[in-house]
């Protein structure tokens, strides 16, 4: 049976409108880098088109390097407009309220971003809400600038949409603080708190109140229904087996799920996932296996990641077992496979 390999996560290539004007505004024409990775202007006027994850932070570090400033990120951040991220942008452009417009951001994430490994979340309490980002880890040159692109873009798009600067009632990054650390508190006003447990910021009630003076009622719910059609859509059409890799990536930290923790996320009794998988043809250690398999060649071949972080991150109960699992897989250890991939044999 031909199934889908799995992938770390991809974007709509409208994120690299506001790396363009990044570029642009240090002084650099930002084409001759795009074309260098096969994204010419018809592949950016393409409505679907994606760039997977790995390859946008290899031209995210690309970009930084060519205008010299490690913090871009938080520049294209800055630059991010509501119509990059496509219809979701749109229509958190045309929310009530800041709220509405956070919420409408991470519910339709998916609609210009999915990451394997997790998604973005919002959590309201009395005191105001955490918007959460998910970002792939270990830490380094490739991946630091899309944190900071998110939470940058978070912050200037709600303040676009309220009318007025917005100054989070507290920043969290999960990385140690970089060498350009202050530019974050010129950007958002206040100090970030690096080496947090994750990638978030907060936003008190008086804030996620502020209205949308563009706001229209009509427009709001047309769009809001459109997205709904959109994510409806994008569920119906997986298969069984693609929607149990999708919940198993994020639950693979340090632990091997079992088939009823999978069962329970679907809703639906361990015996009846296990049927309807052999209805498809599959079984869910096939999945398992497949699925850790996709990943360890991903994160080997994509990052930067030491062998026993991916170990972990695929829920191996050690690197050796990692090790043996990845010589049967692909035949190689994961040092000859990396480097064989770097080599672009």
């Amino acid at each position: 049976m031909n199934t889908q390999r799995v992938r770390l996560g991809d974007l709509s290539v409208g994120f690299l409108h506001s790396l363009s004007e990044a570029l642009q505004l240090y002084g650099h024409d930002p084409k001759p880098l795009l074309e260098a990775y096969g994204l010419d202007a018809e592949r950016l006027a393409e409505p679907h088109a994606r760039l997977s994850i790995p390859r946008y932070m290899r031209l995210g570090h690309a970009a930084i390097q060519l205008a010299g400033d490690p913090a871009l990120g938080l520049e294209m951040g800055r630059l991010r407009k509501p119509s990059h991220l496509g219809l979701a942008g749109l229509t958190a452009a045309q929310a009530p309220t800041v709220r509405d417009a956070a919420r409408a951001l991470i519910r339709y994430e998916p609609l210009y971003a999915s990451n394997y490994r997790g998604s973005s979340s919002f959590h309201e309490d009395a005191a105001g809400a955490w918007l959460r980002f998910y970002s792939i880890s270990p830490y380094n040159a490739y991946n630091r600038f899309v944190v900071d692109t998110v939470l940058a873009s978070w912050v200037s798009q709600l303040a676009r949409l309220g009318g007025q600067p917005i100054v989070p009632v507290a920043i969290h990054i999960e990385f140690d603080a970089p060498d350009y650390a202050s530019r974050y508190e010129a950007l958002f006003g206040r100090p970030v708190c690096f080496e947090a447990q994750a990638n978030q910021l907060q936003l008190d009630q008086r804030t996620l109140a502020l209205r949308n003076p563009d706001h229209c009622p009509g427009t709001w719910r047309h769009l809001l229904e459109l997205c709904e059609a959109e994510l409806e859509r994008r569920t119906r059409t997986r298969s069984l087996r693609e929607r149990v890799a999708q919940i198993l990536g994020p639950m693979l930290k340090g632990q091997e799920p079992d088939l009823q923790q999978i069962a329970a996320r679907l809703q639906m009794p361990a015996w009846t996932l296990r049927r309807k998988l052999a209805e498809e043809g599959s079984s869910y250690r096939a999945i398992l296996n497949d699925t850790r398999r996709d990943l360890a060649m991903a994160y080997i071949r994509d990052t930067e990641s030491a062998f026993g972080e991916i170990a972990w991150l695929l829920g191996f109960s050690s690197a050796e077992a990692f090790q043996r699992a990845f010589k049967r897989w692909s035949g190689q250890t994961p040092g000859d496979y990396r480097r064989t991939q770097r080599r672009g044999v």
